[in-house]
């Protein structure tokens, strides 16, 4: 059965961010998931998912300075150390937020490396990182992002994820797959997730093209969520799209599409 989480850095901005949950909550979601944790006190957010009887699904380890565009420091030569520190700090509020994934952002290409020489950077940090987790019994995500929204992220494919969690040889690193972001970089989507099932950890959904709700693009969303189902794929699809006109009336679709919270 389809397991929906809201993505409260996309869905209920109408709210401030720590009043998100009990909104999200009202309209009958039992899972979330969001971007980053960091501006607020794990405790607090605990707090607001006890009261509101939510289950936290996933969230991003830190990505360095993200209001300069900075998308992730995982394959920076120069902030090693800043990544490692990272994951430590992921790692806390993992515990007290009993989160199990965490997401990693591998960040952007740098002008001042090859790719091979980030590469390799990547490859050992994600081997660090997936270690760390794996001592708590936590997965590590990583993601491919459409190089059209954001040109130059390292890792645009679902080829370059594959060889990065193979590369790393980790049994505890799985593929975040974003329907949206692979959709403009590849289509095929069904195709790839069955061929992929047991290597996915998460799935993310928007439609194309301008990335809103299911049924305002080219997406068959019923066709692939159902196809979900068939394949086995047990664990959460992250709703993280951008509702229009507001994240109430996006709703909709859930419901129209015979699903349910």
């Amino acid at each position: 059965m389809t397991k929906l989480a809201a993505n409260l850095s996309m869905l209920f901005r109408e709210y401030d961010f720590l009043d998100r949950f009990a909104a999200c909550a009202k309209e009958g979601f039992k899972f979330v998931e969001y971007m980053f944790p960091y501006d607020f006190k794990a405790t607090d957010i605990k707090q607001r998912l006890d009261e509101n009887n939510l289950k936290q699904v996933l969230f991003n380890v830190p990505a360095g300075n993200w209001a300069q565009g900075e998308r992730g420091i995982a394959a920076n030569h120069t902030r090693i150390e800043e990544f490692r520190k990272g994951i430590d700090e992921a790692l806390e509020y993992a515990s007290i937020l009993e989160v199990k994934q965490i997401n990693c952002l591998v960040g952007l290409e740098s002008p001042d490396y090859s790719r091979e020489e980030q590469w390799d950077v990547l490859v050992d940090n994600v081997r660090f990182a997936a270690d760390k987790l794996a001592k708590e019994k936590r997965n590590l995500l990583v993601e491919a992002l459409n190089t059209f929204d954001l040109q130059g992220f390292l890792i645009s494919s679902t080829k370059d994820a594959l060889k990065l969690i193979d590369d790393a040889g980790k049994g505890n690193i799985k593929y975040q797959y974003d329907v949206y972001h692979m959709q403009r970089m590849e289509g095929e989507l069904t195709a790839t997730i069955k061929a992929n099932i047991n290597k996915i950890g998460h799935i993310q959904i928007a439609d194309n093209p301008a990335r809103n709700q299911p049924g305002t693009g080219e997406i068959n969303f019923k066709f692939l969520l159902n196809a979900l189902d068939t394949m086995g794929y047990n664990g959460f699809v992250g709703l993280e799209y951008k509702p229009i006109p507001d994240t109430k009336s996006s709703l909709k679709w859930i419901k129209e599409l015979g699903f349910e919270l």
